[in-house]
């Protein structure tokens, strides 16, 4: 993309750890609407070969935080876009204490797909979702050339 985003962090928010307040995206892209992602499928494919990534352990909530993320990723590259064009994601847990007690594993996840990318998000709780088994569920908009 010729323009990239502008970051807007309002000094009266307090300066944001891990998402952005908001971001303006550049006029001339096209939009991509990703659905939400879930993690409970191991065969996610992967997009950036790393000899220092290890995958989390199959069952796990990060493996499946790392999954979803991977997937979102994958509709992502398959309409021609980068993990820095993605302006928005909305991150849905089960269990927020879950998320809590995985942050620093979560930050290499994160590291290993977004690089230092981090859009406007939102994370919530939910009481389920619709796999049973799934503990999050990753939803994101991209903005493309």
């Amino acid at each position: 993309m010729s323009a990239r985003f502008v970051i807007v962090n309002p000094p009266e928010l307090g300066a944001p750890r891990g998402f952005a307040h908001g971001i303006v995206a550049p006029a001339a892209g096209r939009t991509l609407f990703v659905a939400g992602q879930i993690g409970t499928d191991d065969r996610t494919v992967r997009l950036k070969a790393d000899a220092t990534y290890s995958p989390p352990d199959a069952d796990d909530f990060i493996a499946q935080f790392d999954r979803a993320l991977g997937r979102v990723l994958i509709v992502v590259t398959a309409a021609g876009g980068r993990a820095e064009q993605i302006a928005r994601m909305t991150v849905y847990v089960t269990s927020m204490d879950r998320y809590r007690d995985s942050r620093a594993a979560l930050r290499d996840v994160w590291r290993h797909h977004m690089g230092s990318h981090y859009p406007a998000m939102v994370l919530v709780e939910v009481t389920a979702l619709v796999d049973p088994k799934a503990g999050v569920e990753i939803e994101a908009t991209a903005v493309l050339p």
